[in-house]
Parts: C-alpha cells; sequence; structure tokens
C-alpha cells in the first residue's frame, strides 16, 4: 500500500479489472491471431508465448510477424526494430499525459506497472483521472488482467493455428476503435478542445497515405499535441 496522497489498493485493482472487461473478447482474438501467425512463421509455442510474456506490445507484435522471415540479416533486424518503435512511439506521449499522476510514486512502482502499460490503460486512466481518481491500482489491475489474457490467449493461437488468422474477416479488428471511441466521449470538453483531436486524425489520414509503415501513427500524434500545446498558450 502506497500513503494517502499516492494509493495502490486492492479495490482499485478491482475497478481496473471491471474497466478493462469490456475489452477480454477482442484482445482473446487479437492474440489468438498473433499466435496463429507466429505459427505459421515457423516459432515454437514455447519462442511465441515467451514474446507474449516479455514483449507484449499488441499491434507491434501483429506487425513483426508481418516483417518476419526464416533468416535475418543486421539490416532486416535494424528494420523490425525501427517499425515497431514507430508503432510503440506514442507510449511516449500517453505516459506523458499521466505523468503528473505517475510522478507522484516510487520509480520502481512506476518502471513495473509501466510494463503492462497499454493503449485500453492508458485511456482508462485518462477518464478515471478526469473523474477525480487517483488510486494507481485502477492501471494495474487492468494492465495484469490484459497481459494475462493476452499471454493465455497467444498459446490458444499457436495451438489452433490459423482459425482466427485475419481478425478483420469476422470485423474483429473494429473491437478496440470502438472502445476508445465510446471511452472518449466523457472527455469531450467543447469544440475548442476537440481541435487537436481533428488535426491529429487529418494529418494521420494524409501521413497513411503519402508514407508507407506505420509513422502515421507519431506524426498524428504529435501534430495534435502540438496543436493543442500551441491553443493552450494562447488561451
Amino acid at each position: 500500500m502506497a500513503n494517502a496522497a499516492a494509493p495502490v489498493s486492492t479495490a482499485g485493482m478491482l475497478l481496473g479489472l471491471r474497466k478493462v472487461s469490456v475489452l477480454i473478447p477482442g484482445i482473446v482474438v487479437f492474440a489468438v491471431a498473433f499466435g496463429a501467425a507466429a505459427a505459421a512463421k515457423g516459432l515454437s509455442l514455447f519462442e511465441t508465448v515467451l514474446m507474449s510474456v516479455l514483449v507484449y506490445a499488441g499491434v507491434a507484435q501483429l506487425v513483426a510477424m508481418e516483417l518476419w522471415r526464416p533468416e535475418w540479416s543486421w539490416g532486416a533486424i535494424v528494420a523490425l526494430a525501427v517499425v515497431t518503435a514507430t508503432v510503440n512511439a506514442r507510449m511516449v506521449l500517453q505516459g506523458a499525459s499521466l505523468q503528473p499522476w505517475f510522478a507522484r510514486y516510487s520509480k520502481t512502482l512506476n518502471a513495473v506497472h509501466l510494463f503492462f502499460f497499454t493503449d485500453a490503460n492508458w485511456l482508462i486512466g485518462t477518464r478515471y483521472q478526469s473523474e477525480g481518481g487517483r488510486d494507481l491500482g485502477v492501471l494495474i489491475g487492468a494492465g495484469l488482467l490484459l497481459w494475462l489474457v493476452w499471454i493465455v490467449a497467444t498459446a490458444v493461437g499457436h495451438l489452433l493455428g490459423t482459425l482466427v488468422s485475419d481478425p478483420r474477416q469476422y470485423g474483429i479488428d473494429l473491437v478496440m476503435p470502438i472502445f476508445f471511441a465510446a471511452m472518449i466521449v466523457p472527455l469531450w470538453r467543447g469544440k475548442r478542445a476537440a481541435v487537436p483531436w481533428v488535426v491529429a486524425g487529418l494529418v494521420a489520414l494524409v501521413t497513411a497515405k503519402l508514407v508507407d509503415g506505420y509513422a502515421f501513427i507519431i506524426v498524428g500524434s504529435l501534430s495534435g499535441a502540438l496543436v493543442g500545446a500551441f491553443r493552450d498558450d494562447a488561451a
């Protein structure tokens, strides 16, 4: 337990479990798809599960499977690292947005819980904090549950093979965007505050059309963040 100014409670963890439970079906299907893709690329069950245990990067793991090859050169390794780093670069901005909350806790605790940090955690944490919440247990509980589900479903996917190799075939790829859209609604602060969101979306769309790969993620995020910063300064 942390002090009163920086609580970490069992109740908070249970609340995190409840808040993230709606995502479990979508996470299961994506993890099964990753496990199936890894099996198709020739990774063993141990190697596949170990990647989910240690890497735990969701979309980046699926992207890695797209680029996976039977033989590796240093150039291919660097290319894979750059692409996955680009996909995950959004986490820098997400973590920075919650830094005032995290600053109350020890570096050791932050290092541990940030390993389990995901897009879902960030959105749940942002909404929870905007409602006055401050118990870090919410993020820890949500993150632990998603991590465990991802690991188990990865193993299932590897064993089932290509049964759900493409989530888009069943429309399951829409689960996460729908969840994020629904969670963002309570964060609405009027038309003026929506400008950075619109800019981020438009820049991301244009970048995706003009530049191959996943650069649109970080370019769109940075564009929205910069617009938001300048508008705050002008206010």
